[in-house]
């Protein structure tokens, strides 16, 4: 009998290969412009012509020499990797040295480049298999320029089962903008047929590009946190032969960073889980632990069927990931995953939390505050007020650095706290403020506390019954369609209305349900008088819980009027004798 296994044709394997790597036109944008930001580009330009399947990226990296361009199209070449241990150590976003290999087994490749420093700049048109078939000198300033032509022309069967170029577009938007997010310094500029479709402009943080991109975000919805994360010791992921190819690299193990933009829950949410994004060393990838574990970190400070947006950035050593253990670049593994997913848990409740560092504006507000006293002291208004002393100064400083002084001012309609803050007034509407204290508290101290005589229920069903049993109550059977209930929670047991609560627990939920219930029940009431002592008290306690901005059904806490804001409404940037018409 004749073998049937046989060796595929050179062509062939270049094709499959290809198609793991380009397979539609974002895949080519994200190829290229990964090149363009491991060049060290600051401004990048997108052009496409989706009907001619051409796309070209111009940047202003650092360019290539004549001997690097006739190389860079073979392949496995790249800059990137040198050695075996040179996998243990990634810190760029391209280095398999496949993405312009590929282009030319499907596709018409042209690059022209000048590298930084260099007298004038070659175009190079590269044939099958990336062999560079055309070459000559090029009047180019310093970058590359890497052009596309008629991708898929030797494939018509890939294009036709390809999703419309209306989607494909949509997805080469997306890819640009989820690039971007990570590299929030460089400019971006998109062209479509010869007209300029968006741009992204640079941006200090990603705080800043953000609202560029989900426009009905504004920056003054987002909290952002940049921390230092030490490394996690010992980790049980690392084999012997992996330590001693890190060794033999002379790679430093540093600490790592997280960068965190979170939405405020009570300003800004989405119907969908899609604006949970997570970058590794500048690059988006997917995870759906880290992703579980951001939404974990928001339960129950949003309103029910609502998700958060939140990008979050992680700086890892590189001897802490491995990226080779699946073909997609953005499919990763992380060593010691719930040393990460501790400190991601961490870093979100820090950002919700209120103090003097994460009120919005509070730079801003501070120096239109001095200016404003400034100008009212010079005017001759408040002409007796006291100048701190240097120790009060120093006292005072200290304090708004560690938290937010809050002063409560006055209750209106038995309803609403009047808080003073350096930088303005709040409004704390006191029955969700004392539901939140109250459910974090139940959280951290869930008690059953026996009760006698017990709370006698009429005709539970046993459904019902089950459900209290659940959450840990100790009921009975008392007779003829009753129940003794001998213990409850014990924020309950001292009210009046407590058999109704333990009736409204036993209509359904799990024990974080009832704890919501059980707070919601004892909290302060709407139209209860407090004294400024308990305002103040109450206050103290919301400050200190974990998620303050919301009560645990995601309804806002406090409405905010910042002094820079209410300078504006009453208009006190005026000259007051122009405003009188001298």
């Amino acid at each position: 009998m004749m073998s049937t296994i046989q060796a595929l044709p050179a062509e062939v394997v270049h094709l499959i290969t290809a198609g793991e790597v380009i397979d539609c036109l974002a895949s080519v944008v994200r190829e290229l412009v990964e090149n363009s930001l491991d060049a060290g580009a600051t401004r990048i330009v997108v052009s496409l012509w989706p009907q001619q399947w051409r796309v070209r990226v111009a940047d202003n990296g650092c360019g290539m020499t004549q001997d690097d361009m006739h190389k860079a199209a073979t392949a496995h070449s790249t800059s990137k990797i040198r050695h075996c241990a040179d996998l243990w150590k990634i810190t760029s976003l391209g280095f398999r040295g496949e993405a312009l290999h590929s282009l030319t087994t499907l596709a018409d490749l042209e690059i022209l480049s000048r590298p930084r420093g260099g007298d004038c700049g070659w175009r190079v048109v590269y044939g099958y298999a990336g062999e560079a078939a055309y070459v000559e000198a090029a009047a180019i300033a310093p970058g590359t320029v890497v052009t596309v032509s008629n991708l898929f022309g030797n494939c018509s069967g890939r294009r036709e089962a390809l999703p419309t170029l209306a989607q494909q577009m949509k997805a080469v938007q997306a890819t640009i903008q989820k690039t971007a997010l990570c590299h929030p310094h460089v400019t971006w500029q998109v062209w479509q047929n010869d007209r300029e479709w968006f741009t992204l402009s640079p941006a200090a943080s990603i705080g800043q590009l953000l609202p560029q991109i989900l426009h009905q975000v504004k920056e003054a919805d987002l909290q952002e946190l940049k921390l230092e994360i030490p490394n996690p010791q010992n980790s049980g992921l690392r084999t012997q032969d992996s330590e001693l190819r890190i060794q033999d690299s002379g790679l430093r193990t540093q600490d790592s960073g997280l960068h965190l933009v979170i939405g405020l829950p009570d300003r800004c949410h989405r119907h969908r889980p899609d604006w949970l994004r997570v970058a590794v060393n500048g690059r988006m990838v997917k995870s759906s632990e880290l992703e579980q574990t951001i939404l974990s970190a928001f339960h129950r400070t949003l309103p029910r069927d609502r998700y958060p947006v939140c990008f979050l950035h992680l700086f890892i050593s590189p001897e802490h990931i491995n990226w080779n253990r699946n073909p997609a670049k953005t499919e990763i593994y992380l060593n010691q995953l719930s040393y990460w997913q501790e400190k991601i848990t961490q870093a979100i409740e820090q950002a919700l939390r209120i103090n003097s560092t994460s009120i919005k504006d509070s730079v801003h507000t501070t120096r239109v505050s001095k200016l404003l006293k400034a100008a009212e002291e010079k005017s001759g208004y408040n002409v007796n007020r006291s100048i701190p002393s240097e120790e009060q100064k120093t006292h005072t400083e200290t304090l708004s650095a560690t938290s937010l002084q809050l002063k409560a001012v006055a209750q209106v309609n038995n309803t609403y706290i009047v808080v003073e803050h350096p930088g303005g007034l709040w409004l704390v509407e006191q029955h969700i403020a004392h539901e939140r204290v109250l459910y974090e508290q139940l959280c951290d101290n869930w008690k059953i506390l026996p009760i006698e005589p017990p709370v006698i229920l009429y005709q539970l069903s046993s459904v019902q019954v089950s459900q209290l049993q659940h959450i840990g109550l100790d009921i009975e059977p008392f007779g003829e369609q009753l129940w003794a209930v001998r213990s409850v929670p014990a924020l309950l047991q001292q009210r009046d209305d407590c058999a109704d609560a333990i009736l409204e627990l036993s209509w359904g939920g799990d024990l974080q349900v009832a704890q919501v219930a059980v707070a919601c029940r004892s909290a302060i009431r709407n139209g209860t008088p407090l004294s400024l002592q308990e305002m103040q008290t109450l206050l103290e306690q919301w400050q200190r819980t974990r998620n303050p901005r919301t009560c645990p059904h995601g309804r806002p806490i406090y409405l905010s009027l910042e002094e820079s804001a209410l300078a504006r409404f009453f208009k006190r940037h005026w000259v007051i004798g122009k405003s009188h018409g001298i």
